[in-house]
């Protein structure tokens, strides 16, 4: 029984997902159960899933950041106009921009690190003088004309019918599963968010390990800004701001799963897709824009309070 107990704490969200997907399939079977609706649904939030995997390492390690959306609307605005305005080719723009990213990184840890202020805190106020430069940088307008390679490589080219975007997520949910799983660093992140006290008796450098997941978050919100703007074809200056509350609900819902009470990977990709198929599934069935607030934000609230549920749970079990 505690065998099953634990399977079904473990994949009771993959269970939910599919239940989901049978009741949306039976109410519409014309429209939701078609592959060009589900290769709809993997291809197009691909950048959600970056955006996802990039908050789960600072949330590892016990810091936020709040920045990520705002790095993803700069760069890409960064890479519109590299690209559309001055006409630098696309393989200066991407490690261009990468280095903006982690830049966005080091500041966030520096300024949390040095002064020890609350990481909240630091990236909120870090994310809203982006969004700042970002407007000045546009002028408050879209900007359009990328590089039609771009596009090429994350939305035109297809596999089974689903956008490149969709399988460069997955081998970075691939990549941060291994080194959260398999690598001394991983370790050290798990340790400094367990409790930092803890860590530094370990002989650990908190500091430096924080300071590196800052700068890995950057460098995620910074690939997904590349996919967003090879996605639209173009850069808006508020794109990223819708994102931040899907990619929080997705991690908290996400350490739900596969690895109960840890922020993982494999859960917060699964999570993200359930939350789409479910907003999909309520658009499917003719429901308004605004039920997609509601869905989020009752996913996070649900997910944080389930959370903190299965933690207390090993504390006590300890």
């Amino acid at each position: 029984m505690s065998n099953l107990g634990s399977l079904l704490e473990r994949y009771g969200l993959v269970i939910v997902w599919v239940a989901v997907i049978a009741i949306f399939g039976f109410l519409r079977p014309d429209t939701f159960l078609t592959w060009s609706n589900f290769s709809s649904i993997f291809g197009s939030e691909a950048v959600l899933v970056i955006v996802t995997l990039g908050l789960i390492i600072p949330l590892t390690a016990g810091d936020f950041d709040l920045s990520i959306a705002q790095t993803l609307t700069f760069v890409s605005m960064l890479t519109a106009i590299l690209s559309a305005r001055m006409g630098v080719p696309l393989g200066y723009i991407i490690p261009i921009v990468l280095l903006a990213g982690a830049a966005v990184g080091l500041i966030n840890g520096a300024i949390t690190l040095y002064f020890r202020i609350h990481s909240l805190i630091v990236t909120l106020g870090v994310g809203t003088f982006l969004h700042g430069i970002t407007l000045w940088m546009s002028d408050s307008q879209t900007i359009s004309g990328v590089a039609r390679t771009l596009m090429q490589y994350v939305i035109i080219k297809r596999i089974f019918g689903i956008p490149l975007s969709f399988y460069y997520a997955i081998v970075l949910a691939a990549i941060i599963w291994y080194v959260l799983s398999y690598t001394a660093f991983g370790q050290k992140l798990l340790f400094t968010g367990r409790g930092r006290e803890v860590g530094r008796l370990a002989g650990i450098a908190v500091g430096r390990v924080r300071m590196a997941a800052f700068c890995a978050s950057g460098v995620m919100g910074a690939l997904a800004g590349i996919l967003y703007t090879g996605t639209t074809g173009s850069a808006n200056p508020t794109s990223g701001t819708t994102l931040l509350l899907p990619a929080f609900a997705a991690a908290f819902l996400g350490a739900t799963c596969i690895k109960p009470g840890r922020f993982n990977a494999w859960g917060s990709v699964i999570a993200v897709y359930f939350l789409v198929t479910g907003i999909n599934g309520l658009s499917v069935l003719g429901f308004r824009t605004f039920v997609h607030d509601l869905f989020y934000g009752g996913a996070l609230v649900v997910a944080v309070m389930v959370s903190q549920l299965i933690n207390g749970r090993k504390e006590r079990a300890l």
